[in-house]
């Protein structure tokens, strides 16, 4: 090497690269994740087209992603670079099913959730298209361009900040959202999947632990998926508790337990990133 520097893009293109992405990436992923919402919902009654549905939209999120930053930014699109993406995809869902399961033991043992009876394992089969669609358009949404954009700008530890709090505040959307389990989903979540995010600083154990926790949520324990409207799953049980112990009509993300398993969860996927090196300082720290 000889030592010269890398020449930086000027000041004012570094500022706006990422508020356009904002706008203009980030809406139009909304756009598409609220027609495949909407598609959710027209065929929630015909399992087998919905999956086929979500699939398909999601594959479109992802190709328009990565479209937009090869061609508009110009850009190697690392945060979805293939080489070892289902290894990375499976670490997330095993996580995520795994952080729900010791939840969901937690309140067997102590005698709050009890199991009565099963379903036909067909009854596990709509959770699938959620935990698709929410697992794809929202790591999309606020790992890659949220996350990312205000990372640039300030660091990763304020976009950890901005993420968490969007990503919460945009649950309180749902039929039964509650102010309290909006905020133990910018806490735990919030810093799980940014943290998981950053360990890699690619997008792919974001996704699978997302589409793991709200598929394991509703199709094996029947459980409601923050805030939205439940449907029965594998399992026949009843809850009864206080809501702190189990999340209520939320759900499990409101439950201390959730709270304390995925928060430190999150802290320890942090120290991983913080050792490998994978936080970024503010802009103006590295813009020499």
């Amino acid at each position: 090497m000889n030592g010269a520097s890398v020449p930086q893009p000027a000041l004012w293109l570094r500022i706006l690269h990422p508020l356009v992405r904002l706008i203009v990436l980030g809406g139009v992923l909304l756009y598409v994740m609220a027609w495949a919402q909407a598609r959710l919902e027209q065929f929630h009654d015909r399992p087998l087209l919905s999956i086929l549905i979500q699939i398909g939209l999601g594959l479109l999120a992802i190709a328009l992603y990565h479209a937009y930053g090869k061609v508009i930014e110009r850009r190697e699109v690392t945060e979805l670079a293939t080489p070892g993406f289902a290894r990375e995809w499976a670490i997330g869902a095993l996580c995520g099913a795994g952080l729900y399961t010791a939840s969901a033991v937690t309140l067997m043992l102590l005698g709050i959730y009890k199991v009565e009876g099963f379903n036909p394992v067909s009854f596990m089969l709509p959770a699938l298209a959620l935990a698709i669609k929410s697992g794809v358009f929202e790591e999309l949404i606020f790992r890659g361009v949220l996350h990312r954009s205000v990372e640039t700008l300030f660091g990763s530890w304020v976009a950890i900040l901005v993420a968490s709090l969007a990503f919460g505040l945009v649950h309180l959307t749902n039929p039964a959202a509650t102010l309290g389990g909006a905020i133990y989903i910018c806490i735990e979540a919030g810093l799980l999947l940014s943290a998981a995010y950053l360990v890699t600083r690619r997008l792919w154990i974001c996704m699978g632990f997302h589409m793991a926790w709200n598929y394991v949520q509703s199709a094996v324990f029947s459980g409601v998926v923050s805030g939205a409207v439940a449907d029965p799953g594998l399992l026949k049980a009843t809850i009864d508790g206080p809501e702190w112990l189990t999340g209520g009509s939320f759900g499990m993300e409101q439950s201390i337990f959730a709270l304390v398993y995925c928060t430190s969860a999150g802290v320890i996927l942090l120290m991983i990133a913080i050792r490998r090196g994978h936080l970024m300082p503010p802009m103006w720290k590295h813009s020499g």
